[in-house]
Order: C-alpha cells, then structure tokens, then sequence
C-alpha cells in the first residue's frame, strides 16, 4: 500500500506479508502458509487454495506457523513448513504442509495428525475458482466414482451446492489455456459463494449433508493434496497488463439512479439527534428506521424516529423484524399502535419474520415460521395505505435460499456484507464481481418488481451464521466484525461509490450504504482519520451520489474493473480507485474540472485526459458532454 495507512484504512494495522512466487509463465502469491492468486501468463486460474480449520462452531482455528522454508528450486519453487492448529479444547492439530510449483502446475499437500480427539466443522483444503470470465462457461467436474460431469459454471448464482462429490474440475482459463484442479483425501463439493458477495466458486472439504462436528481421532493421521495442472497452446496470449493506463467506455442504461436512504438504530438515538446536519449534508431522501421487538425495541424508539423524521422531513421506512411469536394480527397491531402513539409519519413499511434473518444452511430443518402471504396480510391490515416491502433483512443468501412471494409486495429489498468470509482489503474490493451477479440474479427472480438494497456496510450489523456478530476492539481486519476502521477512512469512500457504480444498471429504488451515526454511521468519532464530528469520507460520495437520483444511469466499463469502477450522469463522471496503489486513467475527453472526493476534497489538475487516482482515491470528473459509446 501507497499512502498514509490510517488515513486510507482507519489503522495502521498492515495486512499480512506476502511473498511472489514464479517459475516461468505461473506465479503465485503466498500469504499466511496459504495461495492466492494462481496466474498464468497473467491469467488469474484460482482464486486461492487454502489448508483451513475450523472449530465446532466454524470459528477459525488460527494457525502457529515454524519452520517454513521457501526457496527456488531449478525452474520451479517448493515451500514446506509446519502449522499446528489448537480447538478450544486444548486438542492439537499438526501439519506438515509442502507446496511445489513448476512452470505449468502446483501441488499443495497436507499431512496431518491429532495430539487428542480434535472436534471441528471443517479440516481441509478450500479452492476458490474466479468467476469473471468463467460464470456461465463450461467445466467439466470428475466426481468421486469417475464418472464425468460436462456442465457449466452457474450464470444465476445458485442457492444451493452445484456440483458435489469433486475429484477434479477441469476449466478455461482463457483462450488456449485450461487448468486442471484434482482434490484427494477427502469429499469435497461447491458452494457458489456469489451469494454472500464473495467474487469466487468455493470447492470444500466434507459435505455440508454430513453430521457437523466431527472428530478427527486422536492419533488417526490423514493427507489431502490439491494438484493443479495447466495445459497451455503455444500461441496463448498473456493478460494485459497492470501497468497500463486504465481505459473508459461509457453507455446508457436505460435505468435511473437510486434515491439515498441512510439507516437508523434505537442504540444510537442521541448521537442520530446529534447528527443531522449529516442528513442535508448528504442529500438522503430516506430513513430506513430498524425496529425489533425481539431487542427490546418498542414506543421509545419510535418516538426517537418521530423526531428525526420531524426534523429533517425526509420519508420514513421501518425496518420491522417480525417476532411472530403471537397471533400475528396482534403483533402488527401493537406495532401500528406504537407508530400511532409516537406520532412517526411512515412512508413505506419492510417486514421480514424475525426467524427468517439467521441463515438455514444446505441439509438443515428449516425453523418454523408463519406462511409469508400470511405475515404481509397482517401487515396490510395493521398498515393501510403504507406501502409493503418485502424480502430477507440479512443478505441475498437468504433471500435466494427463501424465496419470497413478491405478488403481496410492493417492493423487494435485502442486504448484503463483504465481510463475511474474508476481510483483507483485496477480497473486500473483490466483492463487487459478484455483486454484479447478485443484482442480476434478484432481477431474474423478481423481474421489474420495484427493489431496494441496505443497509449494507462493510462492518456486520446482524450475524445470520452464528448468535452474533464480532466484537473488534483491535480495530482489526476480521470476518463478521461489528466494526470496521475502514469504514472510518478513504477505503469506505472507494467502497461505497464502487457498490453504486455496480448496481447502476439494476434499476434501483432505493439504495442504503450507511447509518446515520456510530460504527455504521456518517460522522467521525475520536482516534479517527477526520476530526471528531465531521464527515466520514465516505459521507462526501453519498452527496454526490444523492444529486444523481433520478438521473438516467451511464454505464461505465473500464479496462480493468478490478481496479478502477465508476458511474456517470448528465455532464459528470465518479471514478473510484478500488486498490491500494496509484492508478492511471485515459478519461473519454478532456474534463472541464476533477475534483478528489473524501479526505483529499479539492480540485487536481489532470493532464490532459489522463488521470493519476490515488489510492482508493475518489473522482468526480466534470464533462462538456458525455462521449456515449454507440
């Protein structure tokens, strides 16, 4: 990373070191004993391949690494070292892990053996497959008694695993390039992890269908290998490459921007009331107001919603999670009631049973919960004239696992979370290939139905996988963290315009990114990048984002999306860098005036068309007129 890291990323924490590690065309990146990154020619062939162990309650078993030893070896590489992982019990799993690399194939093996009975959900390799050019291509999957499967990679993201009993999976990596992955040592199956935003296919040990946890015994030792072979044509072409200048293609959507919503927290009423001058700051049009019986919520946070919404007169949705625990005639009654006596004006009302937000995964028994038409019939009557949204206050997993009758609604709207498999800085950005996905697969399932996203944050606000979410008093970089410091800082900024320059094209009513105040919020605290109650740099894209609402949406394509996205309307275009190094940009036409977004506010003087953004820097980029792609 280039630049101040605590004001790019709220901490000075770095990431993990990490080490390239090449023989010929084929390089590849080893960070904490594990791979990322597998290219060939600059292809990107896996994702990562990771020995990973989890304990009963999938928490990870972190890794002690010794002796590790890495070195070149002829014209190919070899790693070994040794990780012990310990289970809360005291139980230790040891490793011997060996790593081997040669100019057209890896291997990555693990042999392992228990001190004592080692009780855990998961012990074994997990296999990221991209899915950027390979979503919707063919593969061809070999299952465990030979037979073999010719398929193709999931378009729509699938709720469910699909492909399962992997022994290999044979895929194109680009033209003239296929890679072969073979798994041993286990039974491993595919989840399409687009679902949670992750941009990448997840092949993993041990079927979900199997009883979880497991014991591996004391004493019983096992080996698992990953070997991955690359066949390549002589005349395949490499990628191109990171160092050039990022290009831009421009071309209209047929779609409007979304209208802004910010959301609101019964917790963080005096520090909401404190913040809105946040509100016009940002140009929002709408309060998403979270409302939970089941936490305690009742009149008193209505009453704190009443007087927001009297004081900034912005259009009111609550966020009802529906305990369904009475007759839910009653439930939506008392609901009303409390609304009528707190005097909060409702435009809109999302209800989801308060059961359906925890996450039911492949093999598990569904909880007992009401039929929805019956949940949104309650509501109705206790509502009358409010308009009803519906659909999973979680995340679009759940929504694609349940799918909800849209034919009551009025309108259908989740979340989603980037942290909820891996929190470096690079998957997080990552996300946004899937979210591309995410939006299209609602759009197939829901068609034009009018449809709403967040809020979603980088931090976790609710944990649909476990009993809650992550404390972090580090300040760390963590899966299923409540709190984020890169929210405090330009990585939020970078993050937020690039979820609106994804979804441009999805047709969007309402878009919700941040709360009002606290973790999730849009004013600084103490020991943060900006002064202590003034804007997140994040608040800053949400103002530009807000003056777009209802604009025709352009598209922006750019030559590398995996490093710089963006948005346009009217006579501007909003570039975001997604990356943590400097990034060079050809702009359509020579810009009237560019202007940085977040902590480096100001004007900047490009040469030319071209355009050097700073890390995770954002841009709005004034234009005599739109040079639209035909």
């Amino acid at each position: 990373m280039s630049g101040d890291p605590f004001r790019l990323c709220g901490t000075v924490e770095r990431e993990p070191e990490s080490r390239l590690l090449s023989a010929g065309d084929l390089s590849v990146t080893l960070q904490d004993g594990n791979l990322r990154g597998l290219r060939f020619r600059g292809h990107e062939v896996l994702r990562a391949v990771a020995f990973l162990v989890r304990d009963r309650d999938w928490g990870t078993c972190g890794a002690v690494v010794a002796d590790l030893a890495a070195k070149a070896e002829g014209e190919g590489f070899s790693v070994t070292y040794k990780a012990r992982f310990t289970a809360p019990s005291g139980a230790n799993l040891d490793c011997a892990i060996a790593i081997a690399g040669t100019g057209r194939a890896v291997t990555f093996t693990a042999d392992c053996v228990s001190d004592a009975d080692f009780e855990t959900a998961r012990a074994g390799f997990v296999v990221l497959h991209p899915v950027v050019g390979v979503a919707g291509e063919p593969v061809e999957v070999r299952h465990g008694d030979g037979s073999v499967e010719e398929a193709r990679w999931p378009d729509r993201i699938e709720p469910w695993q699909p492909f399962k009993d992997i022994a290999a999976i044979t895929h194109r990596v680009a033209a003239g390039i296929v890679a072969a992955t073979e798994l041993t040592g286990d039974v491993f199956e595919m989840e399409d992890q687009r679902n949670w935003t992750d941009g990448s296919y997840k092949t993993y040990v041990r079927p979900l269908a199997l009883p979880w946890p497991y014991l591996v015994p004391k004493g019983a030792p096992f080996r698992q290998q990953v070997a991955v072979e690359i066949r390549a044509e002589d005349g395949a072409a490499p990628a191109a490459g990171a160092a050039d200048a990022v290009t831009l293609s421009l071309a209209p959507t047929a779609r409007a921007f979304p209208e802004i919503g910010v959301g609101l927290r019964p917790e963080c009423r005096e520090e909401e009331l404190a913040a809105l001058d946040a509100l016009s700051a940002t140009g929002a049009r709408h309060l998403i107001a979270h409302f939970d019986p089941d936490a305690g919520h009742g009149v008193t946070a209505l009453e704190g919603y009443a007087r927001i919404a009297r004081a900034c007169g912005l259009k009111v949705t609550l966020e009802f999670a529906v305990p369904c625990k009475r007759p839910l005639d009653v439930e939506m009654a008392d609901a009303a009631a409390g609304v009528a006596e707190a005097g909060l004006p409702l435009d809109t009302l999302f209800v989801c049973p308060s059961v359906d937000r925890q996450s039911t995964p492949p093999g598990s028994r569904w909880p007992d919960c009401p039929p929805l038409e019956d949940v949104y019939a309650a509501a109705r009557a206790a509502f009358p004239g409010i308009r009803l949204g519906g659909g999973m206050m979680s995340y679009f997993t759940e929504l694609n696992r349940k799918r909800v009758p849209a034919g009551p609604l009025d309108y259908i709207g989740h979340c989603t979370n980037p942290i909820v498999h891996a929190a470096d800085d690079l998957s997080v950005m990552q996300t946004f290939e899937a979210l591309r996905s995410v939006v299209r697969s609602a759009r197939a399932l829901y068609g034009e139905k009018p449809y709403r996203i967040g809020p979603s944050t980088i931090a976790m606000r609710q944990n649909p996988y476990g009993s809650a979410t992550k404390d972090n008093p580090a300040g760390g970089r963590i899966p299923m963290a409540n709190v984020d410091p890169r929210h405090n800082g330009q990585f939020a900024a970078a993050w937020t315009l690039a979820y609106a320059a994804t979804i441009a094209g999805a047709g969007l009513e309402v878009l919700t990114l941040s709360t009002l105040a606290g973790p999730f919020g849009l004013v600084a605290g103490e020991g943060e990048p900006m002064a202590a109650g003034t804007l997140r740099p994040l608040a800053h894209v949400l103002a530009r984002l807000s003056a777009l609402s209802g604009e025709a949406a352009v598209g922006v394509e750019t030559s590398r999306p995996d490093a710089i996205v963006g948005l346009a309307a009217k006579d501007r275009l909003l570039l975001a860098n997604i990356t943590p190094e400097a990034q060079a940009v050809v702009l359509p036409a020579a810009p009237r005036a560019v202007s940085l977004i977040g902590i480096d506010n100001g004007a900047v003087s490009p040469d030319g068309a071209r355009l050097v953004l700073p890390p995770y820097g954002c841009a709005e980029v004034a234009l005599q007129v739109l040079p639209l792609r035909a």
